[in-house]
C-alpha cells in the first residue's frame, strides 16, 4: 500500500506544480488564471510537496498566507493520513 500512496503523492505532486508554474504564466501574460481553490485543492489531494517547490522556484504565490501557511501544514498531514489508512485497513 506504501507504493501506491508514495505514487499518489508524486502524480498529484507532478499536477500541483505544473499547475503552478501555469498560473504563473497566465499572470506574466496577463490572462484568466487559475482559480487559487483549484491549487489548494490539488495540493490538499497530495500535491502539496509540488506545490511548495513551485512557490520556491517561480516565486508564486509565496506572500498569500493560505499558500505559505497551508502548503506546509499540508505536506504535514498527508504523511499522518498514510498512517491513519494503514491503522484501519482490513
Amino acid at each position: 500500500m506504501l507504493k501506491y500512496y508514495v505514487c499518489w503523492l508524486l502524480l498529484m505532486s507532478a499536477v500541483t506544480f505544473f499547475l503552478m508554474g501555469w498560473d504563473k504564466h497566465l499572470a506574466r501574460c496577463r490572462r484568466r488564471r487559475i482559480p487559487e481553490r483549484v491549487l489548494l485543492g490539488w495540493a490538499a489531494a497530495g500535491g502539496a510537496l509540488g506545490g511548495i517547490l513551485a512557490m520556491q522556484l517561480f516565486r508564486h504565490k509565496t506572500l498569500h498566507r493560505h499558500f505559505s501557511v497551508g502548503m506546509p501544514v499540508m505536506l504535514a498531514v498527508q504523511p499522518v493520513s498514510y498512517t491513519h489508512l494503514r491503522a484501519h485497513e482490513t
